[in-house]
């Protein structure tokens, strides 16, 4: 896709996932669940490659990042921003 014609949400959340990688790659300090955020961060970069990501995935993904570096209080912002990006998709459907 152009510029022009990417979905805005997708622009989104792959810049605040980029910030939010960079900021925990800077993070000096190790912490027992830092490879599960990278983890997933790689994953929610490559669900914002890859099209429309599902929801729920997305959702999970950051659930798992929030839990990971949750207490980290230099990567809050880069965390808020992520979920921010993430609620741009809205709610997973109720069945």
């Amino acid at each position: 896709m152009t510029g022009s014609d990417e979905d805005p949400r997708i622009a989104e959340l792959r810049t605040a996932v980029s910030r939010l990688r960079r900021e925990l790659a800077a993070h000096p300090a190790e912490f027992p669940d830092r490879a599960i955020a990278e983890d997933e961060l790689a994953a929610l970069a490559a669900m914002a490659t890859g099209g429309i990501p599902e929801i729920p995935r997305l959702r999970s993904s950051l659930l798992l990042i929030a839990g990971a570096i949750g207490s980290v209080s230099a990567l809050s912002r880069g965390l808020s921003g992520v979920r921010q990006a993430v609620d741009l998709f809205g709610e997973t459907p109720r069945t």
